[in-house]
């Protein structure tokens, strides 16, 4: 099993996630609705030291979306701003595998986020001590299957989402069978509800359960992100910020765009002496195809 080392001289990639699909406008004025705004936050991210930029797709009006169109037009307005590497999000709630193979068919990214296991997912107030919402995050591995089959066809590079140690474990069966081969991402992705708990402990032991060959970040959210991102990178993982995760570069200050939260973890993996990876090491690590 993967050992977890603390590596300086590992350049970090560096992932934006532009836009989530829960938050819009109202809760922070930044969040790219249009293709052009896609392309001008995914710029911002790159020239502060992205090297990738996930992306849940939407129609002009800030409606989260499924559809090709949707995809394509966002896709192509980056690739026109930016060399970045686009992931495109496959987790969704009550859309069917087919509509989520369909348009990475259409449009086939670098890398598409593949979620590793079912879930509650949920967001709890704790001044109001109750759930903002809840609701069943269903991944049935026959659906993870199918949709890393799809990757594996469309020769688009899986990003393996980890919301909790079981779906750690998923990766080794799928290894074991040759649905899954190196080189391949896993995201450990802490604070959720459900979830594994955002604590420092909790990600090393994520982290020491990791199979060979996987090329980790570290996703966390809302006010505990800066403090994990920063332990896995001194773990030698790569790091995920974005509008998607958190809307903060600091209490009280929201931040203006993607570009300056990947500024700060920027400005961070410097000052503990870790390299920033470039698009073009990264694309070398993750074997990528497409744009």
């Amino acid at each position: 099993m993967f050992k977890a080392e603390a590596d300086a001289s590992r350049p970090a990639m560096i992932t934006a996630a532009l836009s989530g699909v829960v938050a819009d406008r109202r809760h922070c004025p930044a969040i790219p609705y249009t293709p052009e705004e896609y392309a001008a936050e995914a710029r911002r991210a790159w020239e502060a030291g992205a090297a990738a930029v996930h992306v849940h797709a939407r129609s002009p009006d800030g409606t989260p979306s499924f559809e090709a169109e949707d995809y394509r037009a966002i896709r192509d307005a980056i690739v026109a701003e930016c060399p970045v590497i686009v992931n495109f999000s496959t987790g969704a709630v009550g859309v069917s595998v087919e509509k989520r193979l369909a348009y990475l068919e259409a449009v086939p990214p670098a890398v598409a986020a593949l979620n590793m296991g079912t879930m509650n997912y949920a967001k709890y107030n704790e001044a109001k001590r109750q759930f903002v919402f809840d609701f069943v995050f269903a991944n049935p591995i026959a659906e993870i299957r199918a949709l890393l089959d799809g990757m594996n066809r469309l020769g688009i590079r899986p990003e393996c989402e980890c919301f909790d140690l079981g779906h750690v474990g998923t990766l080794a069966p799928l290894l074991d069978m040759g649905a899954l081969a190196a080189p391949f991402q896993v995201s450990l992705i802490l604070g959720v509800t459900g979830g594994l708990p955002g604590t420092v402990p909790n990600l090393v032991h994520a982290v020491g359960q990791l199979p060979p060959g996987a090329d980790w970040e570290v996703i966390a959210l809302s006010s505990d992100q800066w403090r994990l991102l920063a332990a896995g990178a001194a773990l030698g993982g790569n790091v995920r910020v974005g509008l998607e995760d958190n809307f903060y570069v600091e209490p009280g200050r929201m931040a203006r765009s993607n570009g300056d939260l990947v500024e700060k973890i920027a400005r961070m993996l410097r000052d503990i002496g870790r390299p920033i990876a470039t698009v073009e090491q990264c694309r070398a690590r993750l074997g990528t195809v497409h744009r």
